[in-house]
């Protein structure tokens, strides 16, 4: 008998290698580049020196995940905004994605 189980945990799905590259190119091309550059810069640096820590790369991953989450979720949230409703009931945008690694 096995100590092994049965079925193999899923795992996420693990970016492409040059992903946070173009992640860093598209957050640059962006207009809200001037904070987000420096938020996705201290974010990675963060999460590298947890992966030299660890020897994983999954905080890394989770940084390029959790971005591009964010990116994805950008033009919902600026219609929102242009569309003058009020917002003061919000929901942090962490608290929907998850908070920062």
């Amino acid at each position: 008998m096995s100590a092994q189980p049965d079925h193999t945990p899923v795992t996420p799905y693990a970016p492409a290698p040059g992903a946070a590259a173009e992640l860093r190119a598209q957050l640059r091309a962006d207009r809200r580049a001037e904070t987000w550059v420096p938020a996705f810069e201290r974010d990675w640096t963060k999460a590298l020196d947890d992966a030299r820590h660890t020897f994983s790369l999954t905080p890394l991953h989770d940084v390029v995940r959790t971005w591009q989450l964010r990116v994805a979720a950008a033009p919902a949230v600026d219609a929102f905004m242009d569309s003058g409703q009020d917002d003061s009931d919000f929901i942090d945008l962490d608290d929907v994605l998850g908070g920062r690694p």
